[in-house]
């Protein structure tokens, strides 16, 4: 299958090696990854924040870029969920007919990176080797809004060598949720530190989640307090080899 990948703007710019690992995945089971040079952004951070016309122009390019891809991997449950809740609204608003049309035609090819995996490709084991103790955070994007359901955890089930730890209150949100870190800091906060709770007391070596941005925010208090408890998104994980460990 021909793939286009659409990177985010977490990815590009804070986690390059988070789409370096879906391209390795994706090829080593024989597909082919493109990635059209002129994406921007989602618009999830404008139109979350109240920015929702400047969101607009972002829609039409995102659309542009990927209306003729066979399918889209997004490795961002946040993303996906933007496009998938607020696309279609947000071309009615437009008002053009063609646009309405092309979000319409374009949403069912879009996937999260291990919806992907799991639900268009029917696929739990991608040939994995991560020798390493390992918990995983449902984001709430990933969880509520798409449904990812036990999909995250039947891949990482399937990586040979890792010792998978669940965690207590796995549906819990890690207390980012994008400007609601900074615009309710101390609610965030009290969120946050009872999820790092969560993750030391598995005891494991790291902590893995379909988004990046709950894993930044995550590695920042696990950080802090000096733990060396590491976070790695999902698709580094299953892009590890035996041949190449990580």
């Amino acid at each position: 299958m021909r793939i286009s990948l659409f990177i985010t703007c977490y990815n590009d710019t804070l986690f390059p090696d988070t789409g370096k690992a879906v391209v390795r995945v994706l090829e080593r089971l024989g597909h082919t990854v493109v990635f059209p040079a002129g994406q921007t952004c989602c618009g999830q951070m404008h139109y979350n924040t109240g920015y929702q016309k400047e969101a607009m122009p972002l829609l039409e390019r995102f659309v542009a870029q990927f209306r003729d891809a066979d399918a889209v991997v997004v490795p961002s449950s946040s993303c996906v969920a933007m496009m998938k809740d607020h696309y279609p609204k947000m071309a009615e608003e437009i008002g053009r007919p063609d646009l309405i049309r092309d979000v319409a035609e374009l949403l069912p090819k879009i996937f999260e990176f291990s919806e992907l995996l799991t639900r268009r490709l029917g696929l739990d084991d991608v040939g994995a080797y991560y020798p390493h103790r390992v918990t995983y955070h449902a984001s709430c994007h990933g969880l509520r809004n798409l449904n990812l359901g036990d999909g995250p955890l039947r891949l990482l089930k399937a990586v040979r060598g890792i010792d998978l730890v669940p965690i207590a209150n796995v549906e819990q949100c890690c207390g980012f949720g994008g400007t609601f870190a900074v615009k309710n800091a101390e609610v965030s906060s009290a969120m946050l530190a009872e999820k790092t709770t969560a993750v030391l007391n598995t005891g494991a070596e790291a902590c893995t989640a379909c988004d990046n941005s709950c894993l930044m925010h995550i590695q920042g208090a696990l950080h802090r307090q000096r733990t060396g408890v590491r976070t790695i998104h999902l698709a580094e994980i299953l892009a590890s080899t035996e041949e190449g460990r990580a």
